[in-house]
């Protein structure tokens, strides 16, 4: 037994050793492990932070986009504003003017058109004439001018009845070197050599 006491408190020392060294290798694992989780913990920190940032600044960013395009907006509402007050002016500045043109236009076409006629006292005791009597009397005396006209033309050109004319032949024989027109807006035909000249308004003709 004495021999064997020796033996046995070295395997129970060998023992010992074994578990304190596996008991020393598994901290070592454990505090290795919690190393490596310790950095991962550190490196997720860092990783938050920086996402965190990173949301921060596209807020920001986004914000900032936002205010600018509202003042944009505000902007262009101003020039929709200003355009419909410009764009109102310039319906009024054209209806201004286009009642301005009607209004030359009817003083144009006053001014062109033919006078009214004068009524002419006539002798003692006789009424005067009316417009449309003075018209056809002008007419009248337009067409006697014609008719005069013709007969020269056709004694200088020695023209027989029936011979054609046109108003240049008659221009030489008359005062203006133009037909005188009828004041009612009649139509006046000539008519060959021979026969008097006519004018399309009823009433106006050379009675003979």
């Amino acid at each position: 037994m004495k021999s064997l006491l020796p033996w046995l408190c070295v395997v129970g020392l060998v023992i010992g050793l074994g578990w304190a060294y596996s008991a020393g290798q598994k901290k070592d694992t454990e505090l290795a492990a919690l190393r490596e989780d310790s950095q991962q913990l550190q490196k997720l920190r860092a990783e938050l932070e920086e996402t965190k940032g990173s949301h921060t600044q596209a807020a920001s960013d986004e914000l900032v986009r936002l205010r600018k395009d509202n003042e944009d907006l505000l902007r262009l509402r101003n020039q929709v504003g200003q355009l419909r007050k410009e764009n109102q002016q310039l319906a009024t500045q054209v209806q201004t003017a286009q009642a301005q043109a009607q209004g030359a236009q009817a003083q144009v076409q006053a001014l062109r058109a033919p006078p009214a006629p004068i009524p002419v006292p006539g002798p003692p005791g006789v009424p005067a004439q009316t417009p449309e009597q003075q018209q056809a009397s002008i007419c009248i005396n337009n067409l006697r001018l014609i008719d005069g006209a013709k007969q020269q033309w056709a004694l200088e050109k020695q023209k027989p009845p029936g011979a054609l004319l046109t108003a240049a032949d008659l221009a030489p024989y008359l005062k203006a070197p133009v037909l005188p027109a009828c004041p009612a807006g009649g139509i006046y035909t000539l008519n060959p050599a021979g026969l008097s000249p006519l004018c399309n308004i009823s009433g106006h003709a050379v009675l003979k």
